[in-house]
């Protein structure tokens, strides 16, 4: 029989009165029950939220730095068991499942040093003007309140552990909503607050249905929302609360850009490679994965076979073999969406160099060329294993390319030239760009968001900690400076 696992109310477990089950979407198992919490018990949460969140700003930083270090210890205790839950509740392989755990690990790591230097305050004279004499400025930072942190199933514990840690670093209380699809990570991460000393109702775990978040988005004791997902949702909840902070980290179609000077064997080896994983890792279920290859035409016939060898290298299959390299999509409804977008392309005249295939959840690693650009896996985030390559001349012409999307997240620019590093950080409107290597790296330190329709704000423990606080002044009078 399998578990029922309850959800995390201010701080401890409880159970509602129903149950959903999540299956894996790779062979369609049971994973685990999981208990939704009632109207009644939603409103508990937010209502202790709120009560504490003066208490809660007023927490000792060692006090948090200490839980938070604590759950950074416990992850890695529990690397494994964690990982194994990932993979089976996601389809995620299990070695990117291992390499997520770590990345959760870190995030928890940075927010307990933050929250031991964050918030020391800045002191400014203003005796430079002679109405400002024996005053002194001191500015500090204070939450704006609670926290609706909303999760999506790509990176179902880390990204989780980006809405909740940083909030906890800066005195805020937090209301996590993981995704229905894949709540089990996101309630693993209380299991281990909950063996810590923080106030009762400083954080609550809800895995809510999607129809209940339009709720929850609206109550006015939630000023601030942190909004992972797509971007017909994030931007319906931006226009919904107008006067609520929002941050919202959107699509993308990750551009690799390979330039002519990016020429070598070797280099187009390892263009290659990286280009063929991290258009396939996680299913190319992530926002940064690579979509797009605008290869300049000094090396496109070289690089483009080379692409579909690594393409077609990559292992899939059952994700808790340690050798597969690509698993399933989230669901069968996932897949068949991307199959119908390569359909779509190809009936317009794309061509197909591999791939193109779907089995239930699975869809095969796929390469098109000659993509006309007003078709939609041009113009939209594929979020599957698929690739594009379209061959340019020359530079100016790969960043105009680059650029010709709504969505602007990262890039990633082959090449070894310096001053072209710099050109290519100046002209591409993204909210990243990466020389050497794909758009799919991400430190979780860095600050991390995008540009046009890609979102607002940024995360990134310290730049998320910005996001949920304000400067408030704190003006001394009859110093003697």
């Amino acid at each position: 029989m399998a578990v029922t696992h309850a959800f995390w109310l201010a701080g401890r477990q409880a159970t509602g009165e129903d149950t959903f089950d999540v299956t894996s979407p790779w062979d369609g198992r049971l994973v685990g029950k999981v208990s939704v919490p009632t109207d009644a018990q939603v409103e508990e949460a937010v209502a202790a939220a709120y009560a504490v969140r003066d208490e809660f700003a007023a927490t000792p930083a060692h006090v948090r730095a200490a839980a938070l270090d604590h759950v950074s210890r416990r992850l890695v205790e529990r690397t494994e068991e964690i990982a194994q839950l990932i993979s089976a509740e996601n389809g995620k392989p299990i070695k990117w499942a291992r390499g997520e755990v770590g990345r959760a690990v870190s995030v928890f790591r940075f927010a307990a040093e933050e929250a031991r230097r964050f918030n020391g305050g800045e002191a400014q004279r203003l005796d430079t003007d002679a109405g400002g004499q024996g005053r002194l400025a001191l500015t500090r930072r204070f939450p704006k309140g609670v926290v609706l942190g909303i999760a999506p199933f790509n990176f179902p514990l880390n990204l989780c552990a980006h809405k909740i840690a940083p909030a906890i670093a800066a005195g805020a209380p937090i209301i996590l909503k993981p995704a229905p699809a894949t709540p089990l990570s996101g309630l693993i991460i209380g299991d281990l607050l909950a063996e810590t000393e923080l106030p009762a109702g400083s954080w609550s775990i809800l895995p809510v249905a999607n129809d209940h978040m339009p709720a929850l988005v609206q109550d006015e004791r939630l000023p601030v929302i942190s909004f992972t997902g797509s971007e017909k949702v994030g931007y319906a909840i931006m226009d919904s609360v107008p006067r609520k902070h929002c941050t919202l980290e959107l699509g993308g179609n990750g551009a690799a850009v390979v330039l002519g000077d990016y020429a070598s064997d070797a280099d187009l080896d390892w263009a290659a490679t990286r280009i063929a994983t991290f258009s396939n890792y996680q299913g190319g279920q992530s926002c940064i994965s690579v979509q797009r290859v605008i290869a300049d035409v000094a090396v496109y016939d070289r690089l483009l076979p080379r692409i579909v060898a690594a393409v077609e290298a990559q292992v899939t299959g059952d994700p808790s073999d340690a050798k597969t390299d690509v698993g399933p999509l989230v669901s069968e409804a996932a897949a068949q969406r991307v199959e119908s977008w390569v359909q779509e392309a190809v009936k317009a005249g794309a061509t197909l160099l591999t791939g193109g295939k779907r089995d239930g959840a699975s869809y095969a690693p796929t390469v098109l060329t000659d993509v006309p650009a007003d078709t939609t896996i041009s113009c939209e985030e594929v979020f599957g294993p698929v690739l594009t390559v379209t061959k340019v001349d020359g530079e100016a012409a790969a960043f105009a390319a680059a650029n010709d999307s709504k969505y602007g997240l990262q890039a990633g620019v082959f090449t070894h030239d310096v001053q072209v590093a710099f050109r290519a950080h100046r002209a591409l409107e993204v909210g990243g760009v990466v020389i050497g290597d794909v758009p799919s790296y991400r430190a979780d330190q860095m600050p991390y968001g995008g540009a046009k329709q890609s979102g607002v704000g940024r995360e990134g423990v310290k730049f998320a900690m910005d996001d949920y606080t304000y400067e408030r002044v704190l003006v001394l009078t009859g110093l003697a400076l």
